[in-house]
């Protein structure tokens, strides 16, 4: 049974928890969060307590901690975890700049405990059997990879202010996704943006439509198309081309009823967003931490897999700044 610290207990914060529930193999104990009322009701749902931060790292029972936090705390909880020997389950991303990252790794790396970061997507059974095909040689030599990720509607600006802007904080995903799928790190970015959807998300300085294009040293490519705004709903699809064909991880629906009639061929919409289109690879990635930390064994998803999302999010609002191609 590994004892669990979180930290956190807003949204993602709740997932995590009711996963640890029905593990069967994980406990939380303590429930750290700045939110007086959101830590009590969490921790009263799940037989834990609320905590501050130093009586949960410093518990003797606590074998691994959750970061579900807000980004801004995730860097300073890293730290304070691996200098406590606690395993790392951290929330995308580690931190919205490169030397706090950094910074991190190295007190990782100086603890030698396990972390993992939440590249959740990994770990959706479409996307991560499209990667085992790919990896099976079922389409030959990857080529292209082509990743759709919009949302049904902009954020609040509020969030948007403290976000990190969308190659940091949406785009993230989509950049590991594409290092995942090319099988080849990128080397060179070019990122188009704009402000199609909500002129306030420009105010705030940042963009909510982006093309993005990546390249790898032998030639293969890769194109990711955001959006904040999607009519019909959390729009999530992967494609990848090979020399000897290709293979599509499509959305993901209610039902897969779909009617036809003399009119037209309808059938539902994708589901609404990410709570409810990721719900299984949440659970999946928390069994991946759980099973790695007991069985000693690697993490599927690194904190050497977080910094290089961020090098190439950061290498993306370079080449919107420039209007011209980022070299690694």
């Amino acid at each position: 049974m590994l004892i669990f610290a979180q930290f956190g207990a807003g949204r993602i914060g709740a997932i995590h928890a009711g996963n640890l529930a029905v593990s069967g193999r994980a406990r939380l104990k303590h429930v750290v969060d700045i939110n007086a009322e959101a830590a009590a009701a969490l921790a009263g749902r799940h037989g834990a307590r609320v905590s501050d931060t130093a009586s949960a790292l410093t518990d003797p029972e606590v074998g691994a901690v959750i970061i579900a936090s807000s980004t801004d705390t995730h860097a300073d909880l890293v730290i304070a975890a691996a200098q406590h020997g606690k395993a790392i389950f951290c929330e995308k991303p580690i931190d919205l700049a490169l030397p706090r990252v950094d910074a991190c790794l190295a007190e990782v790396a100086k603890s030698s405990v396990p972390m993992l970061v939440g590249f959740n997507r990994r770990f959706d059974p479409s996307f991560a059997e499209l990667h085992r095909r790919i990896a099976a040689g079922a389409i030959g030599a990857v080529e292209q990879v082509i990743i759709t990720s919009r949302d049904p509607a902009p954020p609040p600006i509020s969030y948007v202010k403290v976000s990190g802007g969308l190659f940091r904080d949406m785009t993230i995903h989509d950049f590991d996704m594409a290092r995942w799928m090319l099988g080849e790190e990128p080397h060179e970015v070019f990122a188009y943006g704009a402000n199609l959807v909500d002129q306030a998300i420009g105010a705030a300085g940042d963009i909510d439509s982006a093309m993005v294009l990546l390249r790898t040293p032998s030639g293969r490519m890769a194109h990711i198309n955001n959006c904040r705004r999607a009519s019909y709903g959390y729009d999530q699809r992967v494609e990848v081309f090979g020399s000897a064909g290709r293979l599509l991880a499509g959305n993901r629906t209610p039902t897969t009823v779909e009617l036809a009639d003399g009119q037209a061929v309808a059938a539902d919409k994708p589901l609404h967003f990410f709570l409810e289109r990721y719900a299984d690879a949440y659970r999946i990635e928390l069994a991946a931490f759980i099973d790695a930390v007991l069985h000693k064994s690697p993490m599927p998803v690194g904190a050497e897999d977080g910094r290089r999302a961020l090098v190439l999010a950061e290498a993306a609002n370079a080449s919107l700044s420039s209007g011209k191609p980022v070299r690694l």
